[in-house]
C-alpha cells in the first residue's frame, strides 16, 4: 500500500509542475491566472508529503571498504593514545 501512496505522490508532483508551467505561460501571455498557481502549490505540497513516506533505499556498500579503513584507523589511534597513559601508572 505504501508503494501506491508514493506513486500517487509522484503523480501529484508531476501535475503540480505542469500547473506551475501553465501559470508561468499565462503570466507571459499577460493573462495571469492565479488559479493555476494555487492549484500547483496544493498539488506539489500534497505530492511532497506523500513522497516523504517512501522508505530510504538500502545501503549499496560501495564505500564500505573506506568506512572499515577509517574505523580501523580510529581504533589504532585510540590504542596509541591509551598506551602512554598505562605506562605512567
Amino acid at each position: 500500500m505504501d508503494d501506491f501512496v508514493v506513486r500517487i505522490g509522484t503523480f501529484f508532483l508531476l501535475i503540480g509542475t505542469f500547473l506551475l508551467i501553465m501559470f508561468l505561460a499565462s503570466d507571459m501571455a499577460d493573462q495571469t491566472n492565479f488559479d493555476y498557481f494555487f492549484l500547483a502549490l496544493i498539488a506539489i505540497v500534497t505530492g511532497w508529503m506523500m513522497q516523504k513516506k517512501k522508505a530510504p533505499p538500502p545501503s549499496s556498500g560501495r564505500f564500505s571498504y573506506f568506512k572499515r579503513m577509517r574505523e580501523n584507523a580510529e581504533k589504532e589511534s585510540e590504542e596509541k593514545n591509551k598506551k602512554p597513559e598505562e605506562k605512567k601508572k
